[in-house]
């Protein structure tokens, strides 16, 4: 993620600055002028990357997976994207109302010159200008209410769909008022690229076309609740579903008012184009879904996306596995998905962190999957039974690689457990975190 936005930025940036290295500036231009002419236009070219990147990165692209280590690290993109667009988007409006303070300070003497236009395309340059400005004031209160995690998620995602025609604005202003110059530099080719990408996000979004080809239907089977805040569904699904990695995920949707959910895939691939789901109520979304669902009802599912999979753990390196809480379930995929084959399943530690243990109700099915995969070792650790795992239970070796899915919190925490044992093993960890 960190290398895709730098090098978007960098490469943005470099094409601006060859415009500058290449520019003669009139003698009587004030340098204090030029400058803030010139940190207004950067700052407003990066800003507008970057919120193309993020439209593009809402269709969720499959090729990306790879590179950028699967589906969830692509929405981590797409969040940090967007926040660094609203903060480059500010600095280029705060720097527009600077001119006042200039005048004041210096005066008007030595300012750039103005683009002169006339009739529809001045018309249109207006417009473009005002456009902008309100959709920076949108985009600000968006980034508020994404950030205020207390904020409703469906309000949150009714408001957030309004984000295409938000892009849009912008960039019809980016059209309209970029120096005319730069269309014939590599700063104009370059931004020609990212706004094409970004336009043809914005209407996939807008006509809902985001995901069509990876989408399967089918319908709910059987529903069980293996706890009271465990809601375990499985769907039989069409043939277009052509099957999954353990440890994948997919966008559900039970029901088009309340739109797609990740969810991550607790079974393995059967081939038989039935799959399973364990929903914990975490939102206002899961917890009311066990009274929503019921046998028969039809479903919608796209996918399979994420990279959090058994075919890329490394046989030959320490295997330490770490489940907390509803974290299990890309695990109970891996477990089940070695039943067939048992002597081919990874020398590993399974770790299984839980409330309390004597009531979790994956327990007991964990410890019947690894009753049959002896080289599939099972530690569970209740804290009501205070058995909080910690990193130096581990026993980590420094090229051991460990899988994690679960609470931040948890993870983060064992991570900087191993790194004050001065431990830096592989780890690898899902940022399931859509908003």
């Amino acid at each position: 993620m960190k290398t895709l936005l730098i090098g978007l930025l960098s490469l943005v940036t470099l094409a601006w600055g060859w415009d500058i290295a290449n520019a003669v500036t009139p003698a009587q231009i004030n340098p204090f002028w030029l400058a803030r002419q010139e940190i207004m236009y950067l700052s407003g070219l990066l800003s507008v990357a970057l919120m193309s990147l993020v439209m593009y990165l809402a269709t969720r692209p499959a090729w990306l997976e790879r590179p950028l280590g699967g589906m969830d690290r692509v929405y981590r993109a797409h969040k940090w994207a967007g926040i660094l667009a609203v903060a480059f988007a500010a600095t280029h409006w705060l720097i527009e109302m600077s001119s006042d303070i200039l005048k004041a300070q210096i005066g008007r003497e030595g300012r750039i010159p103005k683009e002169k236009f006339a009739g529809f395309l001045e018309v249109l340059r207006k417009l473009g200008e005002d456009m902008g400005e309100w959709a920076i004031y949108a985009v600000l209160a968006m980034l508020v209410i994404t950030l205020w995690k207390k904020f409703p998620y469906k309000a949150w995602s009714i408001l957030h769909r309004s984000m295409p025609v938000l892009y849009l604005m912008l960039a019809f202003h980016t059209v309209m008022l970029m120096p005319t110059d730069y269309w014939t530099q590599p700063i104009g080719m370059l931004m020609a690229v990212l706004l094409a990408a970004g336009v043809y996000g914005a209407v996939q979004s807008l006509c809902d076309s985001i995901g069509k080809g990876q989408q399967s239907r089918g319908s709910i089977v059987a529903i069980a609740h293996p706890a009271a805040d465990i809601t375990t569904i499985h769907c039989q699904l069409d043939d277009r579903w052509g099957g999954h990695r353990p440890g994948q995920f997919a966008f559900v949707t039970f029901d088009d008012k309340e739109g797609a959910h990740p969810f991550t895939i607790a079974s393995a691939d059967r081939g038989d184009q039935t799959i399973s789901f364990e929903i914990k109520a975490l939102g206002d979304y899961t917890r009311g879904l066990a009274n929503r669902v019921q046998i028969g009802q039809a479903v919608r599912v796209e996918g399979p996306y994420g990279c959090f999979d058994l075919a890329r753990c490394n046989p030959q390196t320490q295997q330490i596995w770490i489940a907390g809480g509803i974290g299990v379930t890309p695990f109970i995929a891996w477990l089940e998905s070695m039943q067939a084959q048992p002597d081919s399943a990874p020398e590993a530690d399974l770790h299984y962190c839980t409330r309390d243990q004597s009531t979790d109700a994956f327990v007991p099915r964990l410890q019947t999957l690894c009753a049959t995969l002896p080289r599939v070792k099972l530690h569970i650790h209740g804290a009501k039974q205070g058995a909080s795992l910690k990193a130096k239970e581990l026993a980590a070796s420094p090229d051991a690689e460990i899988w994690y899915c679960g609470p931040a919190g948890l993870g983060n925490g064992l991570r900087e457990g191993l790194k004050s044992l001065g431990l830096m093993p592989r780890f690898h960890q899902e940022a399931f975190e859509m908003r």
